[in-house]
């Protein structure tokens, strides 16, 4: 990596722009694409399958959290939402295969880990005997809050098959815990990170967040040096997205404390020159991870894949959205549970899988999806490959978009070749940028409306 960046100069990149875990993103979801298509593309896609189940419950709120969540601490809501649950995998198995193979299993949340060692079993029965049909080298993995994490759920989990933990951390600093409404002291995740490891769970992730509250680059240090201590295989360190006009609890931020672009740009310089020194690999947009790691040997090959989970190696599998507010991803089409409880829980009355919304791809859709999700996975673009696959001319059917790239290359963030484009390792910083060249959507919104966070 180069040794010294011109942070104001690329601080001048901070802009709104999309994540790109889904292309076209979800703001394009919308009614037209009804029920009845849904399950035609369910029942209809012959790829393997990753499921994905959406356990929306926290006790308090964390006020850095973009996720779709209910507060709670009524033992009564959990057991009605697991009652929920059955009933739309009753309604799952007579609208799809369900024997198909699994590849992969992603609880998330919310709090998955604030259900019970029994509440996490009944899930994990319920979703096996729906899907019984399990890859023996499937990721199953789950989101773990270390201050709701026990060896009987553990045990639950190590049963059911679970061989990936993330845990969440976000920052270790006292003010910046407090900031955010999140205390947890470094004890208390190091003692869960050791329940995990006395079941011999192969694969810990940590997750932090850089651009909370009161950070600095001398505080996310210490914090970088405490996870070091843990000894993760993986880390995934996001940057933080302010969107207060989404979501309620980040108004109770100040916004004066946010640290500036140019300071989350050297918070993620550190980072990534720290973690390499210390043997893990830069992977995606955001992730690391030991050079051993299947996502290293995966972006080695040119393999890697992004979805709403973050990165993953197993591309090419049609991922079920279940629970409140989840979506599903399929060859041609995305598709999204209700995220109120009440039209979530009228439809599984009804009968009806509590679908309300998605999008149907067209062609040009699946193609800037190809080429937006190979720059944000590998860091790099084949045009031959596009080309292949899709029966165009690149140059032809990409020329503005060619056009629009050269500043880029100008500033040594890709390098523009004949047929490719290469991501350097200062552009990585700014993937989202590059990538957002291609998104043809972003056209039609309007100066000032707010939709996506900032991308430095």
């Amino acid at each position: 990596m180069q040794s010294t960046i011109d942070f104001k100069k690329f601080a001048t990149y901070s802009k709104p722009g999309p994540r790109y875990t889904s292309y076209p993103t979800a703001i394009e979801f919308g009614e037209s694409y009804t029920l009845d298509s849904y399950l035609k593309d369910l029942r209809e896609d012959k790829n393997p399958l990753s499921l994905y189940i959406h356990l929306p419950f926290c006790r308090t709120a964390c006020y850095f959290c973009g996720c779709n969540v209910i507060y709670t601490s009524k033992e009564e809501n959990k057991q009605h939402y697991i009652q929920n649950l059955k009933k739309e995998l009753e309604i799952l198995k007579h609208s799809m295969d369900t024997t198909k193979i699994v590849y992969q299993l992603h609880f998330g949340g919310g709090t998955p880990t604030f259900f019970n060692a029994k509440e996490l079993e009944t899930i994990i029965n319920l979703l096996k005997t729906t899907f019984p049909n399990f890859d023996k080298e499937a990721e199953i993995a789950c989101e773990i809050d270390p201050r709701y994490f026990n060896t009987e759920q553990m045990q639950v989990l190590k049963n059911g098959g679970f061989n990936r933990l993330s845990f969440g951390i976000q920052d270790f600093n006292k003010e910046v815990q407090q900031a955010i409404h999140r205390h947890q002291p470094f004890t208390q995740v190091k003692e869960a990170i050791e329940i995990a490891r006395s079941f011999n769970i192969p694969s810990i992730n940590l997750d932090l967040i850089y651009g909370l509250p009161l950070q600095s680059l001398e505080t996310f240090k210490q914090t970088l040096k405490s996870c070091l201590g843990l000894d993760p295989e993986r880390f995934a360190i996001f940057n933080y997205a302010h969107v207060p006009w989404l979501k309620k609890t980040m108004r109770k931020i100040d916004e004066t404390t946010l640290p500036t672009p140019e300071e989350k740009l050297k918070i993620l310089e550190y980072t990534i020159t720290y973690l390499q020194e210390a043997g893990y690999k830069t992977i995606g947009m955001d992730h690391f991870a030991k050079e051993n790691d299947e996502l290293f040997q995966s972006i080695q090959k040119g393999e890697l894949r992004r979805n709403f989970q973050g990165y993953s190696t197993k591309g090419g599998t049609q991922t079920i959205g279940i629970g409140l507010t989840s979506i599903g991803e399929g060859e041609s089409y995305y598709a999204q549970n209700y995220k109120e409880m009440p039209l979530y829980q009228e439809s599984l009355q009804k009968g009806q899988l509590p679908f309300c919304r998605g999008i149907k791809l067209n062609q040009d859709d699946k193609i800037r999806k190809s080429v937006i999700m190979q720059l944000m996975s590998n860091f790099q673009l084949d045009f031959t490959q596009i080309q292949k696959d899709f029966s165009i001319n690149f140059k032809d059917y990409f020329n503005e978009e060619l056009e629009n790239l050269k500043s880029f290359n100008e500033t040594g963030l890709i390098t523009l070749k004949d047929n490719k484009i290469l991501v350097s390792q200062t552009g990585a910083l700014l993937i989202r940028n590059i990538a957002m060249v291609f998104d043809i959507y972003l056209k039609k919104i309007s100066q000032g409306q707010k939709v996506f966070s900032k991308t430095i």
